[in-house]
């Protein structure tokens, strides 16, 4: 596959699907001891030093390309943030001829989130076998460094996964998110997956991913120990798919009467940006189960480790 080196080593980050359970943990590990002992704060190494992190953004994203760049940081590297909207490439410069000005500039690792599913494997098929691609978001395909932070402050605060039945909320359809986060809760052993939505936002045959379909909220909810909301992805929405006015947050938001139906203590997750009263319910947002802003720190420990990890297996890098 074209994730891994010869030797089988994780070489690029392109997707969640292929990557086996201890490729995982290995990641997961290795972000936990980017932690201070006891503490939340996360440390200051040289495990990049020398070496430079070039973002490139096709489309916004400030939570991600700001996490990226704080894990590049902490890990003493240096960091290009490529301006999409004043580069070359809106005037018509070819997106493998950019990678190929990128790899003359010495840039060890690629960070790329474009509209276009299978951006990141383009770049991936065209670049030196001394650089490293991480997807952080193509399309509605993947995005891979979100789900192991989410995968992250799951174990982190529930532990083993084969114990826990998760739910995922809203909008599957159009969600690179939830397509990894699905690959790695089966990959861990999650219990059960669970998807939650209106049928104009999932995918056709999703049952063939190994999850169990609901279109009512608290029936689906009933008994969970995770609950992962996913943002309306109204960019991506064609007209029709949801109903005019706040119907979509009558039957699928998660207030406090829909999370009665889980768990007591079931933990909500949020990748963000939070939609308030649209797909959550403000006050559950800010709640002591919600860990939603310890994902968003998760995210940077994670981001490093799996920037440290395509170092050390890159090509002549003991």
């Amino acid at each position: 596959m074209l994730q891994f080196n010869k030797q089988k080593r994780l070489k690029h980050l392109l997707t969640i699907d292929g990557l086996k359970k201890e490729h995982i943990i290995e990641i997961l590990n290795k972000a936990e001891d980017f932690f201070a002992p006891d503490s939340n704060q996360i440390l200051q190494t040289s495990h990049l030093h020398g070496k430079t992190v070039a973002n490139l953004f096709f489309e916004p994203s400030t939570r991600t390309r700001s996490t990226f760049e704080l894990a590049a940081k902490k890990l003493s590297a240096n960091v290009l943030n490529l301006d999409i909207s004043h580069s070359s490439t809106s005037k018509g410069e070819s997106l493998r001829d950019t990678v190929r000005n990128l790899q003359a500039m010495q840039c060890q690792i690629f960070v790329v989130r474009h509209s276009s599913s299978g951006a990141a494997h383009f770049v991936a098929e065209h670049v030196n076998e001394d650089v490293s691609i991480i997807n952080a978001g193509d399309g509605t395909h993947a995005h891979p460094t979100q789900a192991l932070l989410d995968m992250f402050t799951i174990r982190k605060h529930r532990g083993e996964f084969h114990k826990l039945s998760v739910a995922i909320v809203g909008d599957i359809l159009h969600s690179r998110v939830a397509r990894s986060q699905i690959h790695a809760l089966q990959i861990l052993g999650a219990a059960e997956i669970r998807v939650i939505g209106p049928r104009t936002l999932l995918p056709r045959h999703i049952e063939q991913l190994g999850v169990k379909v609901f279109h009512d909220l608290p029936q689906g909810l009933k008994g969970v120990d995770v609950i992962m909301m996913l943002r309306l992805q109204n960019e991506r929405m064609q007209a029709g798919l949801l109903p005019k006015g706040n119907a979509y947050y009558r039957l699928f938001g998660l207030t406090t009467k829909t999370l009665q139906s889980a768990n007591k203590d079931a933990l909500i997750i949020h990748p963000g940006p939070i939609n308030r009263g649209v797909e959550i319910q403000s006050d559950i947002a800010d709640s002591p189960n919600a860990v939603i802003l310890d994902q968003v720190t998760n995210g940077i420990a994670v981001r490093m480790a799996v920037m440290s990890m395509l170092v050390e297996n890159a090509k002549g890098i003991k």
